[in-house]
């Protein structure tokens, strides 16, 4: 380079500092410092300031459909003012001299604008302003043409360097929107991810980079459980929190540094293991909280930019949770269902073996009478004690005999016992037996129920009758299996399921000290409620037929059936003996009928219509003055009283005691 005197003395020094006579050599140089032109707009206004004197310099960029303007550089700070650039597109697109410049809030009074084309394409409006009217002639509007020529260059280089770009990502997209097919189609039939997690692992290393990775579920407490995992993943410490709960989302660029104080532990294990950030997104797979943990053994491996990517991989892993728990509550519905169809077939099978082997009837299409079945029918697989309750005559023995026909000591015995048809001393015989001498008459030894019943089942009728020592001594039976007999001093086996029925409020009796607390904790494992007949009307035609079909059996003439106001006078009857009272009614109208149709009349039914205006009588009220009344008749006589009352006296005891007469 030459070192005298510079060569003109409109000369400029620019950045190498050799001073350039051509005004053109020092713009091409400074276009060369960049591709984005709106970094060197500046430094490009002053240079070809020497080339068209201007106060400011504008470019307008039209988008790439062509279909908008966007203002892209500028050399001052003031307004964007777009008309001009709307004016020059609209006018031909031609280079023009501006004499009236509109934004006077610039204070700018004359300009030049020419276009900027690439290809012959025109791609944005290049413009120079003075605040000086008149301030340009032709040749300067030439001069600005030669100086877009200079700005196309930058600019097409830029907009490659974007297209490049916008392929880029679109390849990526592409490539993302693939692997995400390929997720989908790895987890589409998967009933059980946990299953194929290592293949999820490996496909979404394509999308997010990773060395392992982790699936946990999330409990109401935040705490996690590891369901599956990809890589050498060690086992965490206590409850782990790194996989944060819901939608959140938790970057952890260096696991040495924990970022909470309850994910330190977790952390340092991890880092033990070799891994050193982390990466965790929540999701919910339909009410099941999920979290899913990317692994890196690379310090700084996650950022922000990475969560779409993670959420989409998320988003996949819990579509196919969900699709699982469906799939579980569908085969569960099923299976339940299945399990109800078996029941349901099962009570059928063995209301009609019942029938068919005994004179015991299971017969009801009540909602009420089915529960009662089916109750019975999942507590006769097991040998647990069962408490049936129930007013008298509801058909607490025939439930009894049903649980036994379905319980696996169907082979063995049924024996039955009611607590209140016996008195005291006789009662404690009968269910226990008898040693020979145990008591004046007791001439030989006989065993009792609970030996008759072995193998089979004991059922215990009326067990709120049984006395107090009868209590203690059967409670022994529950308690260890066994017992002795009146007089004897030998212990024997109770080998039996006892099945007890009561009609009566047995916590009552209870807090009154006639029945004690723990036999009734002992007897009621199991309850079954029985209706009584007056809230189960649609098992009263249904047993009405019965009962009429098999009383026909031993009648010479049996009944031609109901009539219609006979049925009417049934459902209308409120019953209160129940399913035994209805039994005696349809058999003496079979008699009264002599083979005809039995009509209301032959049922001779006088039925109670309970409203609010007529409140049900005190039945133990009404009890005790009659007893009361028995007694003082009898002369304080118990034996006599009892037998006019029909009582047993134990039975009667129990009563004066209940109702405060001793």
């Amino acid at each position: 380079m030459n070192g005298g005197a510079p060569r003109s003395t409109r000369g400029q020094t620019i950045d190498d500092g050799v001073e350039r006579d051509d005004p053109f050599e020092a713009l091409l140089a400074t276009l060369a410092r960049g591709i984005d032109v709106r970094d060197i707009f500046q430094h490009f206004s002053t240079v070809i300031s020497r080339i068209v004197p201007h106060d400011t310099a504008d470019l307008a960029v039209l988008t790439p459909d062509g279909a908008g303007v966007k203002f892209y550089a500028a050399t001052d700070d003031a307004a964007i003012e777009f008309r001009w650039i709307d004016g020059a597109i609209s006018r031909g697109r031609q280079p023009r001299l501006l004499d009236v410049i509109p934004g006077p809030e610039r204070g700018l009074r004359s300009g030049v604008s020419v276009p900027v084309r690439i290809d012959d394409r025109l791609v944005g409006v290049f413009a120079l302003f003075s605040r000086k009217p008149h301030a340009y002639s032709e040749h300067d509007l030439a001069q600005a043409e030669r100086l877009a020529r200079y700005l196309a260059v930058p600019l097409g280089q830029q907009r490659l360097a974007e297209q490049a770009r916008d392929a880029a990502v679109e390849r990526e997209r592409a490539a993302n929107i693939e692997t995400s097919m390929e997720l989908l189609r790895a987890i589409a039939d998967v009933l059980d991810i946990r299953t194929v997690f290592s293949r999820v692992s490996e496909i979404a290393n394509k999308m997010l980079p990773h060395d392992a990775m982790t699936m946990n579920f999330v409990d109401p407490n935040g705490d996690t459980v590891r369901e599956a995992a990809a890589g050498d993943v060690p086992e965490l410490p206590g409850p782990s929190r790194l996989a944060v709960p819901t939608t959140h989302e938790l970057i952890l660029p260096d696991l040495s540094v924990a970022a909470m104080p309850e994910t330190a532990d977790v952390c340092a294990a991890l880092v033990r293991a070799g891994f050193r950030s982390a990466l965790s997104v929540g999701a919910y797979a339909r009410s099941q909280a999920i979290s899913v943990g990317f692994l890196s053994k690379q310090l700084d491996a996650f950022h922000a930019r990475d969560l779409s990517v993670a959420r989409r991989i998320v988003d996949h892993i819990a579509l196919a949770v969900s699709h699982e728990q469906l799939a579980d509550a569908a085969r569960q519905i099923a299976e339940t269902r299945a399990r109800a169809d078996r029941l349901e077939a099962r009570v059928q099978l063995l209301s009609d073996e019942l029938e068919s082997k005994s004179q015991l009837r299971v017969i009801g299409d009540s909602d009420q009478w089915r529960d009662v079945l089916k109750k019975a029918t999942q507590v006769a697989a097991t040998d647990t004690t069962v408490l049936l309750i129930g007013e008298s005559g509801t058909g607490k023995e025939v439930v009894a005999r049903f649980i036994h026909r379905a319980s696996p000591r169907s082979k063995g015995p049924f024996v039955a016992l009611n607590c209140a048809a016996l008195p005291e001393q006789l009662l404690e015989s009968e269910l226990f037996g008898y040693e020979r001498g145990a008591f004046t008459s007791a001439h030989q030894a006989k065993p009792g129920q609970i030996e008759l019943a072995a193998g089979g089942v004991l059922f215990l009728d009326e067990v709120s009758e049984m006395s107090l020592s009868a209590q203690a001594k059967f409670l022994r039976v529950l308690q260890e299996h066994e017992f002795q007999r009146l007089g004897g001093t030998r212990m024997l086996k109770a080998n039996i399921r006892v099945v007890a029925a009561t009609n009566r409020d047995l916590r009552k009796a209870v807090e009154r000290g006639t029945f004690r607390d723990d036999l009734f904790y002992r007897l009621q494992v199991f309850d079954i409620q029985i209706a009584p007949l007056r809230d189960r009307p649609d098992d009263i035609l249904p047993l009405s037929e019965a009962f009429l079909k098999n009383i026909g059996k031993s009648f010479g003439r049996p009944p031609a059936g109901l009539t219609r106001d006979a049925r009417e006078a049934l459902l209308r009857h409120d019953w209160p003996g129940n399913v035994r009272e209805l039994h005696n009614a349809l058999e003496r109208a079979a008699i009264l009928c002599e083979g005809g149709l039995i009509h209301a009349g032959h049922l001779s039914l006088q039925s109670v219509t309970r409203t609010s205006e007529q409140p049900t009588a005190d039945l133990s009220a009404i009890e005790r003055k009659t007893i009361a009344q028995v007694l003082q008749d009898a002369k304080l006589n118990k034996a006599k009283a009892a037998r006019r009352l029909g009582l047993s006296r134990t039975q009667l005891y129990n009563r004066m005691r209940k109702y405060g007469l001793e």
